[in-house]
């Protein structure tokens, strides 16, 4: 038997039971360290990318105020979306940044990439970091919320309010605020 520090679970096959571009489920036979056998329900989506874009020289943040119809929730949105089909994670955050705001972001980092349903959804977030924007357009994607610039130390406050609960806009936002990045190399 494993020890346990480097115990896994096995998946010894997995099958499809419903399949479209937006989600598959399927199930998955496991083998459990002790050996013990079970399907396993597994939910596959595509992966995304969000950007925390900072107007660092204001101390500012880009979010959109908006409606989620799944959880019935409306809560600030840091911008992102899917990504295409080959598509990089960082094009796709900036591509999306400028869809959805208009603005064209200067400068790009990878902050951190996470699952945010980890024990049975496969669903990679790419979470970056935009240091300045020039609105350079209209937004394309008009169904994303009204984008605004809010303040950065309004966050915490946000976040105790229940006023931001998506998980990709959470974690770069505390990932941010805990490890200190608004405060080097803001523009």
């Amino acid at each position: 038997m494993n020890s346990r520090s480097d115990a896994r679970w096995v998946a010894r096959g997995e099958r499809a039971l419903y399949e479209s571009s937006w989600v598959t489920v399927g199930l998955a036979d496991v083998e459990l360290p002790s050996g013990d056998r079970f399907e396993h329900h597994i939910v596959t989506l595509p992966p995304a990318a969000m950007t925390v874009g900072l107007d660092g020289a204001r101390g500012r943040v880009l979010m959109s105020w908006r409606h989620r119809f799944v959880p019935d929730v409306w809560n600030w949105e840091l911008p992102g979306g899917l990504l295409d089909e080959d598509e990089e994670p960082i094009d796709t955050a900036a591509r999306e940044v400028l869809e959805e705001t208009g603005y064209r972001v200067r400068s790009i980092e990878h902050l951190v990439t996470f699952e945010p349903m980890i024990g049975m959804v496969r669903n990679a977030h790419h979470v970056f970091l935009a240091r300045g924007a020039e609105l350079v357009a209209d937004p394309t994607e008009l169904n994303e919320g009204k984008f605004q610039w809010l303040p950065l130390s309004d966050v915490p406050d946000l976040i105790r309010s229940g006023k931001i609960v998506n998980s990709g806009s959470l974690v770069g936002l505390l990932h941010l605020l805990a490890l200190g990045g608004a405060k080097s190399g803001d523009e």
